[in-house]
């Protein structure tokens, strides 16, 4: 029987959290459905804004329930019926969001449609769901008389976020109301302090709506808070984005650290007013120490943090707070206080096995994979494939996947440790450790960098900033520059078959 890890000095506020006869802690008092979560805002204040598109169309509250509410009756005149599912094949915007809040107050469910995916994966996802229709772009959306489906349940089925592995056709995770509504209270949770008091929250969403962080941990938790969602409709638009944080006082900010990165080296980043920016927070890719610190500079009145979490768990899993955010940069932070954390078969010497979760926000299994469901959500346990080990104040440092771990002679190096200590390297722009095969060792160290743009790459550098922050067998011992950005599936995971595949290894470097 697994036994969750101590939460150690775990800092997030638990007044609420009840622990059910099946050992999972739950939020108390919680909205029964989406429905009743939006709901409650547009009764709070039906005119406050709701919804903007960077550039273009605003809605308040009261509007964006009764346009959802139209295309939720569209949908019903259809012939589409409680618990069908929906595709939603839209870029942000508007639409997106009006496609998404229809679907809930329809009843339906809403299966979000990644955008970057390949025709094949498309179709694959519409059938594989059998969704009954599928909103798409320069289409008008479905209109109706106002519909709302009032008897919705905490456990129904509400969502079917798609993952993509870097092999095969990507799995359906079955994302319920209440895997939804505990990972908008995990987000207020993971504040710890709330210097918005009398304030208004603003958030905004520079990410793809299609994936949880933007959907679930941005566009869902303002709308409950009742704050301000504002989007940036394309790719990353640097204009937009100062605009909205300069302009229009947005007061969070969450994306990956490429991102900032580009954000701070932008040359109108001197004169941007940041004091708006409460909060800041980073995830889904390695972040240097030194990039921290930077943030903390640039954003001097933001409390910052690292999110970490999966589709299957709804986003959030664990949050690393501004307390700790430089000390412990390597570290994905605590489990946030209805999720519990254990490691399966940990390392004797290393400590290190594959992260396991549970929780309210774990979702359901994957549609239509009973086994795929049955290997992955073991006697309430979610197996991660990630490698990670807990040390004892309760902190979870993410070590590798189980499947990109680089066996040197019989020495165990994890790749992204290799690859934490490559982004904080001087002109290093994109970084990914693999295995190189070795007919003595059986794989050595190999990592291929992306030079940042404008930066001359010194390798003898690098190698000598490896060596100050790992210990000697991690040290790439073959390092193969690209001028391409890393091969990365949809969901932005870099594919290091592809990559090995791809990189042709000069003589090793010593």
């Amino acid at each position: 029987m697994v036994e969750p890890a101590p939460r150690g000095r775990n800092p997030f506020d638990e007044t609420g959290v009840e622990r059910g006869a099946d050992g999972i802690a739950r939020y108390a008092d919680q909205p029964a459905s989406l429905v009743h979560v939006l709901r409650a805002s547009v009764e709070r204040d039906p005119t406050a804004p709701a919804i903007l598109v960077v550039g273009g169309e605003a809605l308040t509250y009261e509007e964006l329930w009764q346009r959802a509410s139209r295309v939720a009756g569209g949908l019903a005149a259809l012939g589409i019926s409680p618990g069908d599912r929906v595709a939603i094949r839209l870029a942000n915007g508007i639409d997106w969001v009006l496609a998404f809040w229809g679907a809930q107050l329809a009843g339906t469910v809403a299966v979000p449609v990644n955008t970057r995916f390949t025709e094949d994966e498309v179709d694959y996802v519409v059938k594989d769901s059998g969704s009954s229709f599928t909103f798409v772009d320069d289409a008008e959306l479905p209109d109706g008389e106002p519909l709302i489906v009032e008897d919705l349940q905490p456990e129904d089925l509400a969502g079917i976020f798609y993952t993509s592995g870097t092999t095969g056709f990507p799995k359906g995770a079955m994302t319920s109301h209440v895997n939804f509504t505990t990972n908008a209270e995990n987000c207020f949770r993971c504040m710890l302090e709330d210097p918005l008091t009398g304030r208004e929250l603003s958030t905004l969403v520079s990410v793809p709506l299609f994936h949880v962080t933007g959907c679930n941990s941005q566009l869902i938790p303002t709308l409950k808070r009742g704050g301000r969602v504002e989007i940036l409709a394309g790719a990353l638009d640097m204009d937009g984005l100062f605009e909205a944080v300069g302009s229009h006082g947005i007061t969070q900010l969450a994306s990956v650290p490429a991102v900032y990165h580009a954000i701070m080296r932008h040359p109108k980043f001197s004169e941007l007013d940041v004091s708006e920016v409460q909060y800041l927070s980073y995830g889904g890719a390695p972040i240097a120490e030194s990039l921290v610190h930077r943030i903390q500079e640039g954003f001097p009145n933001a409390r910052i943090g690292n999110g970490f979490g999966l589709t299957e768990t709804s986003s959030l899993t664990s949050f690393l707070p501004h307390e700790d955010s430089s000390e412990h940069a390597d570290s994905v932070g605590f489990a946030m206080p209805v999720v519990d954390v254990a490691i399966d078969e940990p390392d004797p010497d290393t400590l290190v096995g594959e992260l396991l979760v549970r929780g309210p926000n774990v979702v359901k299994g994957y549609w239509n994979k009973p086994e795929a469901t049955a290997e992955t959500f073991v006697d309430g346990w979610l197996h991660t494939g990630d490698l990670a080990r807990i040390d004892e104040d309760g902190l979870i440092y993410i070590v590798d996947r189980k499947k990109d771990m680089i066996n040197r002679g019989g020495e165990n190096v994890y790749s992204i440790e290799v690859e934490n200590a490559l982004a904080g390297a001087p002109g290093v722009g994109e970084a990914a450790a693999v295995g190189v095969p070795d007919d003595m060792m059986g794989e050595k160290v190999g990592a291929v960098i992306v030079p940042t743009a404008g930066d001359e790459l010194d390798i003898d550098e690098v190698i000598r900033h490896c060596r100050s922050n790992l210990a000697d067998f991690k040290v790439p011992q073959f390092i193969a520059l690209r001028d391409q950005p890393l091969p990365r599936n949809p969901a932005g995971k870099v594919i290091k078959g592809q990559l090995r595949d791809e990189t042709e290894w000069g003589k090793p470097l010593r």
